[in-house]
């Protein structure tokens, strides 16, 4: 097999970054943006709460797994050379230096802008009498009845603390001057930051000038002022904050499972009994309650993260929905295409040709209404959907459910180790089940990842099956917040494969070959190997190599060695990666025709597409897979092409040329992992990739949704 040659070839482990420090690198462009003194106030504080998001997830699932090899004795180095706890101390020493980066940015930059534009996140001390008064109140009757103080004593366990739960560290001490420790965790259902204005003066809503005004304290700091309403007749010595990560990986023996849904109901109740992994606290936190919490959270001191600043800034996102649209990007309306507005009928129009939309620039409401009429229509006979991140309320389960009850045949896979989404899934296969729908699980040892709707329909002429298929998931959110592609077609060889996928999903099947579309596990590695063979056979034969990937991650080692031999044979390669790219490019003799650029901006970059000259005649694929041996070999994924020249031409040099023109918010990879901003080229026009098309997409014309973004 080629790659397994050319890994061979390329397998020192200075041709390839390590994975974790690479995705440590996308998370501070994220921060980058937060920097950016071109970004509103708001928006900047988005980019914030993603950046601790991230870094949560990080933590919960591949600091985790490193430690949990370390555990294991596990000494063997990645394929790029450290160890996992050479990962580790190297991961700390790189993020340290970016939390104090962040908190001060917060600190010194976001909160007194914050209070420039009539935003104020106040100490508690800051606040007058009257006002304490006040809040006292509020706290005695809306706060305090929610709160459970938790006393560790010889006849009380240390308690439970749950996963990224924010707590407070109290010692109190009784009248004879015995001192003890307790726990109080911070409702995660009360705001963490508390607007204060609307609790003391609740009418109030502009000031005299007309400006918003808003006032705000942290919600534990409140809570901490008020500690003896909740310990009555004792002294509260001293209070901090700390909060806990946890080991949230969830790890399954499918085969031995005989109902998968219980299987994994039960994981996730485990997953709140993973084992810690970080401890955060605060910075005043006095050593003798670190040490408490150390021994009884059985953790080592290097799990220990001392914070100067506030905990969890995740939750500053909530300062997004402030009525303050001056500090935020200038709102955008996805575009219904106007092919939409010639046939009510969707599937007469998918007939006429083949359709994409490219969103969050087009709207999600054609593939809503794709599954609306699907639902209506008395001549479709069954629809068959997979959902991997399929969000709440989504409008189109409502529908399945609604052609179900209209007695179609109705089929979804419900992937119910999509992480993190797992409960949400798993509440929606219970209700499709409830109406008769058949609801499938995936393949034992596999995630289904692939985006795929099929509709069978009678027609005039026999039986005629629609197509959507796409790089996303079928959720509402993420749509307005993800650039994603789909494509509708009644193409037929597209058609049978993507019934045949659907019988290897539901059913049994070993076929290993589909008239056009790349499966993996099945094909897909060796059909993307192949075709980067394919480049370096022309440029050999004395034609042009030409190879244009935009992922979200590049990991595999197959894959890598492949480009990398297709750079050493002249193929020019252009890799657009927005997140883990483990390539090393810019090398001589190694990776000298290879570019690596990343974009980060308004939306999150989350389309694949695969681009191969071939001699002028054009491949182009988009697909549900990045290239990792996860999305290769552990997944089920599927990867389809572009046929039509129009689509083709709007892919090539609309898209993938705007990408690649970008040099306001692309970043190029050096061959040190670090990233540097595409610089403008004198005489060069500034493009960034995203604002251009949303302009494009307007000027080529529509309907505007009413839902803005």
């Amino acid at each position: 097999m080629p790659g397994k040659e050319l890994l061979k070839k390329y397998k020192d482990p200075k041709n390839f970054f390590n994975r974790d420090l690479s995705w440590i690198e996308f998370n501070r462009r994220v921060l980058e943006e937060a920097i950016n003194p071109e970004l509103p106030l708001l928006e900047k504080i988005k980019f914030i709460s993603i950046f601790f998001t991230n870094l949560d997830e990080f933590y919960m699932i591949r600091i985790s797994g490193l430690k949990e090899q370390i555990a294991a004795n596990i000494l063997e180095p990645s394929i790029d050379g450290y160890t996992p706890r050479e990962q580790i101390l190297k991961i700390e020493t790189i993020i340290q230096p970016m939390l104090k980066e962040v908190l001060g940015l917060w600190t010194e930059t976001i909160v007194p802008a914050l209070k420039e534009n009539g935003i104020s996140i106040l100490d508690y001390d800051d606040l007058d009498k009257e006002e304490k008064e006040i809040l006292t109140d509020y706290f005695k009757n809306e706060i305090s009845p929610v709160l459970t103080p938790l006393a560790f004593d010889p006849g009380r366990p240390f308690p439970y603390i749950s996963n990224l739960s924010l707590s407070l560290a109290i010692l109190v001490k009784r009248p004879n001057g015995e001192s003890h420790f307790a726990r109080l965790k911070i409702p995660d259902i009360i705001p963490r930051l508390l607007q204060i204005d609307k609790i003391i003066h609740p009418s109030k809503k502009i000031d005299s000038n007309g400006q918003f005004n808003a006032r705000f304290i942290w919600v534990e700091d409140l809570i901490k002022a008020n500690l003896n309403f909740l310990f009555p007749g004792l002294d509260i010595v001293e209070a901090h904050r700390f909060r806990i990560t946890r080991d949230t990986d969830i790890e399954l023996q499918e085969d031995e499972a005989d109902d998968l849904l219980k299987v994994i109901e039960e994981n996730i109740r485990q997953r709140r009994f993973g084992r810690v992994v970080r401890l955060e606290v605060a910075v005043r936190m006095p050593e003798f309650m670190i040490e408490t919490l150390i021994e009884n959270l059985q953790i080592g001191r290097d799990d220990v993260h001392v914070v100067e600043g506030p905990l969890g800034l995740s939750d500053i996102l909530m300062l997004y929905d402030l009525p303050c649209h001056q500090l935020k990007a200038t709102p955008f309306y996805p575009i219904i295409p106007k092919t939409f507005e010639e046939d009510e009928d969707i599937f007469s129009i998918i007939r006429q040709k083949d359709i994409l939309l490219h969103h969050p620039y087009h709207s999600f409401n054609p593939v809503i209404s794709f599954i609306k009429q699907a639902s209506d229509d008395p001549d479709v006979l069954a629809i068959k959907q997979t959902l991997y991140r399929v969000g709440s309320n989504s409008p189109i389960l409502k529908y399945l459910i609604e052609a179900a009850e209209r007695g179609k045949q109705v089929a979804v896979l419900v992937e119910l180790k999509a992480r993190f989404d797992e409960q949400n899934n798993i509440f929606w296969a219970r209700e499709l089940e409830k109406v008769g729908v058949h609801v499938v699980y995936g393949l034992v040892g596999l995630k289904t990842h692939a985006k795929m709707t099929l509709v069978v329909r009678k027609e005039s002429d026999g039986l005629k099956r629609y197509v959507h298929l796409s790089t996303g998931n079928y959720n509402v959110a993420t749509a307005k917040l993800y650039t994603d592609i789909g494509l509708f077609t009644d193409d037929a060889d597209i058609c049978a494969d993507v019934s045949e996928i659907f019988n290897y999903l539901t059913g049994y099947s070993k076929q290993i070959e589909f008239r056009k579309l790349i499966v993996a596990p099945i094909n897909m590695r060796e059909k993307i190997l192949s075709l980067i063979m394919r480049e370096i056979e022309n440029v050999k034969n004395g034609s042009t190599g030409r190879i244009i990937f935009k992922l979200n991650a590049l990991v595999d080692p197959n894959i890598i060695s492949a480009l990398y031999e297709a750079s050493n044979n002249g193929v020019k390669i252009d890799l657009i990666i927005r997140g883990i790219c483990c390539l090393v490019p810019g090398v001589k003799e190694l990776s000298e025709n290879i570019k690596v650029t990343s974009i980060v901006g308004r939306f999150l970059e989350h389309s694949r597409i695969l681009y191969f000259f071939d001699n002028g005649n054009e491949d182009i694929f988009l697909g549900s897979a990045d290239m990792m041996q996860r999305n290769l070999d552990r997944r089920v994924e599927t990867i389809f092409p572009v046929q039509d020249e129009k689509l083709k031409n709007t892919l090539i040099k609309t898209i993938l040329k705007t990408y690649l023109k970008d040099n306001i918010k692309a970043r190029k990879l050096l061959s040190d992992m670090t990233y540097r901003f595409v610089k403008v080229e004198e005489g060069e026009k500034k493009s960034d990739s995203q604002e251009w098309l949303m302009n494009h997409t307007i000027k080529v014309g529509g309907s505007y949704t009413k839902t803005k973004i």
